[in-house]
């Protein structure tokens, strides 16, 4: 289900500004209805200015009262094709904590030590959170730091065994693809 633009936000206009329930309100903006309540009880959102979904287009006035007369209606979005039309985001890199940060020339030197001819630099990038010229440095032997030992990058929480696995299987598909 869609939700509207800043839905504490827009929940605090409609709160404030209409006569609809807290459950019609937080079945539109995707929050739990005591979420609604504290925002209605000033507890929630303190500070907070509302969004009005009208002037925004997400809303019709004519919408708003027909789910005020009906307690068991539910407001519907206005559809966008602006909207429906915005690629998916992309996920975003991962946070790696700073107690991890200095396990990854260990995490890295083990895959080259392992799949030295089957992972990239940029897929030991990848499963580590790290960069191609960290990856290719280790590789040669030119890091900042002697990377004397090597840990698995599963053990220290890089990435799990399953991330590996099918970085290695889309790697011997090519490879046998490839072959064919």
């Amino acid at each position: 289900m869609k939700y509207p633009l800043m839905p504490k936000a827009t929940a605090i206009w409609l709160v404030e500004n209409t006569a609809l329930t807290f459950n019609q309100i937080a079945n539109f903006c995707g929050l739990h209805e005591l979420e609604v309540q504290g925002i209605a009880d000033g507890d929630v959102a303190v500070g907070m200015r509302g969004y009005d979904p009208i002037d925004n287009n997400q809303l019709t006035k004519d919408e708003i009262e027909r789910c005020e007369k009906d307690e068991t209606a539910s407001l519907n979005l206005i559809k966008s094709s602006i909207i429906e039309d915005l690629p998916p985001r992309k996920k975003d890199t991962k946070y790696t904590p700073l107690s991890l940060r200095q396990e990854k020339p260990y995490a890295i030197l083990w895959l080259i030590k392992r799949y030295p001819t089957e992972l990239s630099s940029s897929q030991i990038a990848k499963l580590t959170g790290s960069t191609k010229n960290t990856v290719d440095a280790i590789r040669n032997g030119t890091y900042r730091e002697a990377v004397l030992e090597a840990k698995s990058p599963m053990d220290v929480g890089l990435c799990t065994y399953k991330e590996l696995e099918r970085t290695l299987n889309r790697t011997r598909t090519k490879k046998d693809s490839a072959e064919n």
